[in-house]
């Protein structure tokens, strides 16, 4: 099947060359390199592999998936093999998401900048896609996918395989008209037009074509006045639904004469609930919508602990990706260990253990780079500084030569500050949060320089300011670590301005001696222990000073804790190892979706009020409670847990989860619909009550029923609960990793709020999954308990 993108892809000489195939190796490590011939598709949407020209090939990736592209010395393994490949002839497939990095050599520089020219070319055609043309791509993936013998037709055979790929449990009787229903040229196969038209047949959904009618005078269309009734009605958009629907009309309805009409077709409907528009992440809450004036500790900050590893904590890779995708996910606060290494060059790594080593020098470098990519807002570079005095001048000189003029090496207008700057202030900037011998008062009061101190003065000057994260696996290497103690370099020392770091005694102890731009760091443990014994105190302590909280030492396996019950202490640095998915990091990702994705919320005002009588352990008044109802109505194209099992078909339920406050922490769930993973309808309601909604996260989830042993996990969508847009709001795509995502059609009123996005399942690309609901709020009054 041709593609239906056909006429609107670029066409470029690049692509066609593409198109014929390249021999080139494929890089995995300095010990696997192995030739294999890649081809761009004729989609020109999708790239093939096999181990030699000719030979069986298999998909490799959709464009899709591609995030960049980047040149051969951008990539550590590629930098690593440099005497055996020229740079200019490698380069880096860069994906979203998890999936790992496709390092590629070419035998030519010419072949090399080929890819590299047409990749990116498609890559910034896929990201200027209208919503029409990312359901043809989708559509011709999935034609390529179930068209087995590549020769551009479907057979009914090959359609009843697709059927199970796509997870339909269809009669066959029923499949068999609906392909000779779609068979025009009733040849026995489907070819382009014919296969869009039996997808419609599948994707029927009687829920959406009931809810159209119940607005719509003839069943027809929807007139301007209807559609403003149900903007009105459903989606609780107020007095600005009748300027909102003209735009939506405009923008939605894929006729002309329908937009002249002001009218809004079945199809142009669809389209609406299908978009960023019917998503139920209220819009308002994408853009930077919070104040960032206020003091830096007023915030949550995203923060990373260990983000040089990419695995586990014992003998895990280092590398300078860890940073990079930290960074371009809207991290803030990234960790860097930092050791001597060899030829006087320190090194980053878990020390005492047997992971890799990198340059500190390359991770400046990337960080200077990636910082602010994502987000304009500052970077805390959170230094764990082992080395000895001399390698501590070379990090000085790293930090100071490399970033230039993005760090931060002096207070913002030379003064002594009062409170800690915001981050609107600190735009653009990276700053050093680590030991400093003295205090930012005496640094300011120098009028020059002073000679650098001996080793044993500077020692005498940290010893009651010592601050350590636990490296180390058991007591006998701490007795080491401590008897080992390293001596600061002032000239490093010189880089910490506004976060110094400071051992935490007690809570007593920092208000009496220490600053606002000091800053302690906790364990897990701690942390927890403090929040039960002290909650309140904790709230206040996080009122003036930032803290920092970090994951146990007993974690090898880089799992994480979850980060709300800090969060609900106002912590604002919880940090993560963002290296690893799972529930912990989908909070994390639900939290900081919004405000731009920026790494900075600001945090609820009963956290930021120095006389705040909130105790986490204990809310009481007075916060008002919530009563939310969710009805979970349909979903739509989810994708398979085990792509291998062709004829499996998932038995899908979903489960609604809220984090917050402990008394607010509940899940409940649908039952499960069997064997339709494709359009499974629930229609059941769910009830919820909040005491504390502001510290709330609500976490969709869909899991494929398995009455023998655990449910297997689908995709997901967390979201902050003031965040959430009442009405028929469709959830974007659910999603935990690459390999299990989904889109999920969730209603937190009405019906519909979807965005356009489409995911990965495996590598494959996948048709937009959706799960439809309808949420309601309620207010509630508190009640005890």
């Amino acid at each position: 099947m041709a593609s239906l993108l056909q006429g609107r892809l670029p066409v470029n000489q690049d692509l066609l060359l593409m198109q014929k195939g390249t021999l080139m190796r494929k890089v995995r490590s300095k010990s696997w390199k192995k030739l294999r011939y890649f081809r761009l598709q004729d989609d020109g949407m999708t790239v093939w592999h096999a181990r030699q020209a000719g030979g069986r090939a298999k998909p490799s990736f959709s464009i899709s998936d591609v995030d960049t592209v980047r040149e051969g010395h951008e990539s550590e393994l590629l930098r690593n093999l440099a005497e055996e490949f020229p740079l200019e002839q490698g380069f880096t497939i860069v994906f979203h998401g998890r999936r790992s990095n496709l390092d590629l050599v070419a035998n030519s520089v010419e072949e090399a900048q080929i890819w590299m020219q047409g990749l990116q070319l498609l890559v910034d055609f896929v990201t200027s896609m209208d919503q029409q043309e990312r359901l043809d791509q989708w559509l011709s993936d999935w034609f390529q996918h179930g068209d087995k013998n590549q020769d551009g037709r479907m057979t009914f055979g090959e359609v009843q395989r697709l059927l199970h790929l796509m997870n339909v449990e269809m009669d066959q009787d029923h499949a068999f008209q609906l392909f000779q229903r779609a068979d025009a040229s009733q040849s026995g196969t489907l070819e382009g037009e014919e296969f869009v038209e039996f997808y419609k047949s599948l994707t029927q959904r009687p829920e959406v074509q009931e809810l159209f009618e119940k607005f719509s005078s003839d069943g027809q269309k929807l007139t301007l006045l209807e559609f403003v009734d149900f903007l009105q009605e459903e989606q609780k958009e107020g007095e600005r639904a009748s300027d909102l629907a003209l735009e939506l009309i405009d923008c939605y309805e894929p006729s002309d004469s329908g937009k002249l009409r002001h009218v809004l077709s079945m199809d142009g409907f669809l389209s609406y609930l299908y978009s960023k528009d019917g998503d139920i992440f209220n819009p308002t809450c994408l853009p930077i919508y919070q104040d960032m004036t206020q003091p830096l500790n007023q915030y949550y900050i995203s923060s990373s602990h260990n983000t040089y590893l990419v695995g586990d904590q014992l003998c895990g890779q280092s590398s300078v990706e860890g940073y990079i995708r930290a960074l371009k996910r809207g991290c803030r606060c990234v960790e860097v260990d930092v050791w001597d290494g060899p030829s006087g060059e320190p090194i980053v790594y878990h020390g005492h253990t047997l992971t890799s080593r990198i340059p500190f020098k390359d991770v400046v470098a990337a960080i200077g780079q990636y910082a602010f990519q994502t987000s304009d807002y500052p970077v805390i570079l959170s230094l764990e500084n082992h080395c000895s005095w001399e390698q501590q001048e070379i990090i000085a000189r790293h930090l100071t030569e490399i970033l230039g003029n993005q760090l931060l090496s002096t207070t913002l207008d030379g003064h002594l500050p009062t409170q800690l700057p915001s981050p609107e202030e600190l735009r653009r900037k990276i700053l050093v949060k680590g030991k400093k011998l003295k205090t930012l008062e005496e640094d300011l009061e120098e009028e020059e320089e002073e000679p650098e101190s001996e080793p044993e003065e500077a020692e005498l000057q940290l010893e009651a300011q010592m601050e350590s994260e636990p490296q180390e696996l058991s007591p006998r290497s701490k007795d080491k670590k401590k008897k080992s103690k390293p001596i600061l370099c002032p000239s490093l020392s010189a880089l910490v301005v506004y976060l110094k770091a400071v051992t935490f005694y007690s809570f007593t102890h920092s208000r009496e001696h220490y600053r606002f731009y000091e800053t302690s760091s906790f364990s897990e443990a701690k942390a927890k222990s403090l929040i039960k014994e002290a909650g309140n105190e904790f709230v206040l302590h996080n009122t003036w000073q930032l803290s920092r909280v970090y994951p146990s030492g007993l974690r090898t396996d880089s799992s994480n804790y979850n980060p709300q019950e800090f969060w609900n202490a106002g912590c604002q640095m919880v940090a993560l190892n963002m290296q690893t998915a799972g529930l912990e990091m989908d909070l994390c990702d639900g939290l900081f979706r919004q405000n731009a994705g920026s790494g900075y919320v600001l945090k609820p005002d009963f956290l930021r009020d120095a006389q705040s009588s909130f105790h986490p352990e204990r809310p009481i008044s007075p916060f008002k409670a919530q009563t939310l109802l969710i009805q979970v109505i349909s979903g739509q194209q989810l994708p398979k847990v085990d792509k291998t099992k062709e004829e499996s078909i998932v038995d899908p339920l979903v489960r609604v989860e809220i984090f917050g406050v402990r008394p607010d922490t509940s899940r409940q769930e649908t039952s499960y619909v069997e064997n339709n993973g494709f359009n499974p309808y629930w229609g059941q309601t769910l009830c919820f009550r909040v005491l504390v909604p502001e510290l709330a996260l609500l976490r969709f989830v869909v899991k494929d029923y398995d009455w023998k042993s655990r449910n297997d996990f689908i995709g997901q969508y967390t979201l902050p609960w003031n965040c959430m847009q009442q009405g028929e709001p469709v959830l974007p795509p659910l999603a935990r990793t690459p390999a299990l995502a989904a889109f999920l059609i969730l209603s937190p009123a009405p019906l519909s709020r979807l965005p356009p996005h489409t995911l990965a399942l495996q590598g494959w690309h996948q048709p937009p999954s959706s799960l439809h609901l309808c949420a309601h709020l309620h207010p509630g009054r508190a009640r005890g308990g």
